[in-house]
């Protein structure tokens, strides 16, 4: 007769979960009780299965990736540059796209759960984190990328944002702007409010405040594009355009010019990402470069690092927020505020 999890159960005088519970190290399990469940397990010379040993804590090599899309051209650059260093490491990705819904997320969490991943990487596109608990009560190593987790991961990696902010407004400023509009979204995303505030700071030191502000639910240029027209039909006063990303800020020079002005005589646009999009663009356009690349290698090597040593091993390793510097890359779409 082949020993099995029940009959370890009833020997050891508890329940199948208590012993899936010892055998998956995942919950807590009294020293009593994890002794007379290993004691059972040594009396029945039981074996497990592969699959069992992959509840005792074998490595899957799979690794879960969340991230709200990767429609957005962001988060497409993000997600390759993670799979690709997570291959050449030997892991494989569970690539997963949430399309910003909380549900979704949440049903991802438990597939990743039920596939044992070793560790997740993740981007939440939301406030809330309370659907993330499973994942760090089961111990799974969490690595959040672009924005924190509070509660849940304490390790982070991210660029600057709040920086980018002052360097997007300090660029138009130093070129004689006052009248500064910004056009952006989502407005939800915790990069984009960093932004806001980095910009804000910026503008306030100068003893200006931003014209108009006006924020999209939506990450894309069709969303983006009528708040950019209509900051420039009804503030004529405005000189220069902030987008809190290139696809905001790509969007405002096409409203610019089907107004029938011209960027940057007119107006002048700065974006933030530096995505190759930024380059083509006529005219070429003025941004802020965050490492895009660079968040998903170092997340990948935290995450690696938290997988080899479990912070119960290692104090050092808590509370690493990472935030890689951004910099400023001057194009075309930026020049003197007009007369």
């Amino acid at each position: 007769m082949t020993t099995s999890i029940r009959h370890i159960a009833k020997l050891a005088g508890t329940s199948v979960s208590s012993v899936s519970r010892v055998l998956n190290s995942s919950g807590y399990a009294s020293p009593e009780l994890r002794e007379r469940v290993e004691a059972a397990i040594r009396t029945l010379n039981y074996t497990p299965s592969k699959g069992a040993r992959m509840l005792r804590g074998a490595p899957s090599r799979m690794i879960g990736l969340i991230l709200p899309s990767i429609d957005v051209p962001f988060f497409g650059i993000l997600a390759h540059a993670i799979e690709q260093e997570l291959f050449q490491r030997g892991y494989q990705t569970l690539i997963c796209s949430t399309a910003e819904n909380m549900d979704h997320e949440a049903r991802y969490i438990s597939m990743l759960l039920s596939q044992r991943v070793d560790g997740v990487i993740v981007a939440s596109a939301f406030g809330s984190t309370r659907h993330f608990e499973t994942l760090r009560d089961a111990h799974i190593p969490i690595v959040a990328i672009d924005r924190e987790l509070p509660g849940i991961a304490d390790d982070a990696v991210m660029a600057d944002h709040e920086v980018g902010g002052r360097l997007m407004a300090r660029h138009l400023i130093e070129r004689g702007h006052r009248a500064i509009g910004i056009v952006g979204a989502p407005a939800h995303s915790q990069p984009v409010q960093l932004r806001l505030r980095g910009i804000a700071k910026e503008m306030a030191a100068c003893g200006i405040a931003p014209v108009a502000i006006s924020m999209a639910e939506e990450h894309s240029f069709a969303a983006a594009y009528p708040l950019a027209k209509e900051l420039v039909a009804s503030r004529p006063e405005v000189t220069g355009i902030i987008g809190t990303t290139d696809i905001s800020a790509i969007a405002a020079i096409h409203a610019v010019q089907d107004h029938g002005f011209a960027v940057p005589r007119d107006y002048s646009v700065i974006g933030f990402d530096d995505l190759p999009e930024a380059a083509y663009v006529f005219p070429r356009l003025t941004t802020v470069a965050q490492p895009i690349r660079g968040v998903g290698e170092q997340a990948v090597r935290r995450l690696e690092t938290l997988i080899e040593e479990p912070r119960a091993d290692s104090e050092s390793q808590k509370d690493t927020i990472v935030k890689l510097p951004v910099t400023l890359i001057e194009r075309d779409s930026t020049g003197p505020a007009r007369k």
